[in-house]
């Protein structure tokens, strides 16, 4: 039986903050991974939002809380990422539409690989206009992925085609751990 099956690479594991960070650090990576309606008092906003947006409906009038300044179209923008694998690479698709590809950048330090980028709002530009509602999220992001062992650092490409960056890392043989007997004496 082959136990790695049944426990998987963690490739999301540094982007949790680590123990030994500052308090600020540490509330900072909370404030950009978790959603604001994670927070019970973001909760209570947005139920009551919704409580009159239902009984300003019952009466066929128009809702006059649709937009809460709490939602979590207000949390940083985070792009879904899918990793596969076969025999002879991995490959990492991260979804990044309305991103420039000069807006993406990539970096391999210490086993991990680390794409960053930001997507522009450019409705805000537009100051003749008043939105009403908005779901699209925008900002800068950061996905940091740790590498597994047999990831080749050296041979990695990255292409960018329709708002989705894909990204190939060649696996390699990883050098089995030789094995040595060691001959006990007999004490005395």
């Amino acid at each position: 039986m082959n136990f790695k099956n049944l426990n998987p690479w963690n490739w999301v594991e540094h982007e949790h903050p680590s123990k030994t960070s500052s308090e600020q650090d540490n509330k900072k990576n909370l404030a950009q991974r978790e959603p604001l309606s994670s927070y019970p008092i973001m909760r209570l906003h947005q139920d009551i939002d919704r409580l009159f947006n239902e009984a300003f409906q019952s009466f066929n009038m128009p809702s006059m809380f649709s937009h809460s300044h709490f939602n979590d179209s207000m949390e940083l923008f985070k792009p879904n990422i899918n990793i596969e694998a076969d025999k002879n690479a991995y490959t990492i698709t991260l979804e990044v539409p309305g991103v420039d590809e000069k807006q993406v950048e990539l970096d391999i330090a210490n086993d991990t690989l680390i794409i960053k980028g930001e997507k522009s709002d450019t409705q805000t530009q537009e100051n003749d206009k008043e939105y009403h509602h908005i779901e699209r999220s925008y900002g800068k992001f950061e996905r940091v992925l740790s590498l597994p062992e047999d990831a080749d650092q050296k041979n990695v490409d990255a292409k960018f085609k329709d708002g989705v960056l894909s990204i190939t890392i060649k696996r390699q043989q990883i050098s089995k751990a030789e094995v040595r007997h060691i001959h006990i004496k007999r004490a005395g």
